[in-house]
């Protein structure tokens, strides 16, 4: 008992002197580092355990970005090669549509020179028509509707090349409104109507006189003597008429000089229409004249037909035909002068 007894104070003494040695600053600052030293490498491997964790976490974030970045390169990719296809589809494409636009501008010029030549073609027309109304016909208003047909069809085209011919066919225009009309249809109407009557006229040699008016019936009370003096008055009456001549007694005619007598006023009358559509007043009033004296002289003019074809040439003489007609070749000319100039252009 006693030895253990001993052995435990011994022990006790040792710890006690270990605890004074522990007691010493230096073995406390020791102690402190190096628990200082363990809990900062604790501490380090928890941060390093944290960071593998961290870097494993983003390596797999990454490589399933990778895998979209290469599934997003790879579908664009197939975009680019889309795009480039449609962009060599529409390249080839608009190659196309630029040679079908100089294709269509060549063709648009093309018609457009053919509709100017078209124009100039129908207004050349219209103005030859024009031309010839007044120069055969002396027809001034059927010359002047056709200018202004021709300044119309000019004026719809809506040509700006087209402005000096219509200053020209303005100037026509204008001198043919000035010009006195003379309504030659007319006229030739009025002589086509009394050539027309020409075989209903009766002839002088074939006039008769009205018979006597008849005797008034004698009353049944009348006397016998009265009753027959009226009979034998108007039987008197019957024998002798008196007639006042006051021109020469007209011609017996034969049926085939009646015949030619009429072609030949007709003939004449033909001939004054001639002179009209000619201008010529000087032959027009001296046919008119002379159907007028024949009509006169073999015709019974106290006859309706006669008196009204001797009133139609008396207003037909009285017209005044021999005017001066205004030219209209200068709008010819221009028209004709600028087609040749677009076909030395063309050239």
């Amino acid at each position: 008992m006693e030895e253990q007894s001993a052995l435990t104070n011994s022990g006790l003494g040792r710890v006690r002197s270990w605890l004074g040695r522990l007691a010493h600053p230096i073995v406390i600052a020791l102690v402190v580092v190096t628990a200082m030293i363990a809990w900062q490498w604790y501490d380090g491997r928890l941060q390093i355990s944290g960071l593998r964790e961290e870097m494993a976490r983003r390596l797999r974030d990454s490589d399933a970005d990778s895998r979209d970045a290469r599934s997003a390169a790879r579908q664009a990719q197939e975009a680019v090669r889309e795009a480039q296809a449609k962009l060599v589809q529409l390249e080839a494409k608009l190659i196309e549509s630029q040679n079908q636009q100089v294709a269509l501008e060549a063709l648009y010029q093309e018609l457009s020179r053919s509709r100017d030549e078209w124009v100039l073609a129908e207004v050349e027309q219209i103005l030859t028509i024009a031309v010839q109304q007044l120069q055969l016909a002396g027809s001034v208003h059927a010359a002047l509707a056709a200018l202004q047909t021709a300044d119309s069809r000019l004026a719809r085209s809506d040509r700006p090349q087209f402005v000096p011919l219509r200053k020209v066919l303005a100037r026509d225009i204008e001198r043919l409104k000035g010009t006195p009309g003379v309504d030659v249809a007319g006229l030739a109407l009025k002589l086509d109507q009394v050539i027309a009557q020409i075989d209903g006229l009766p002839l002088a040699f074939e006039e008769r006189t009205r018979p006597p008016a008849p005797a008034p019936v004698a009353r049944a009370e009348e006397g016998f003597w009265k009753r027959f003096g009226s009979e034998i008055w108007g039987e008197v009456r019957q024998l002798v008429r008196v007639r006042s001549l006051d021109r020469p007694e007209p011609l017996l005619l034969s049926p085939s000089q009646a015949f030619f007598l009429r072609e030949n006023l007709k003939l004449r009358l033909l001939n004054a229409r001639l002179a009209l559509l000619s201008r010529d007043q000087n032959v027009f009033r001296a046919d008119l004249k002379l159907a007028t004296t024949w009509i006169q002289r073999h015709f019974d003019v106290r006859s309706r037909p006669a008196a009204a074809a001797l009133a139609n040439l008396k207003q037909l003489g009285a017209s005044g035909i021999g005017i001066d007609l205004p030219g209209i070749g200068e709008s010819l000319s221009a028209v004709r002068n600028y087609k040749v100039s677009r076909e030395k252009a063309a050239r």
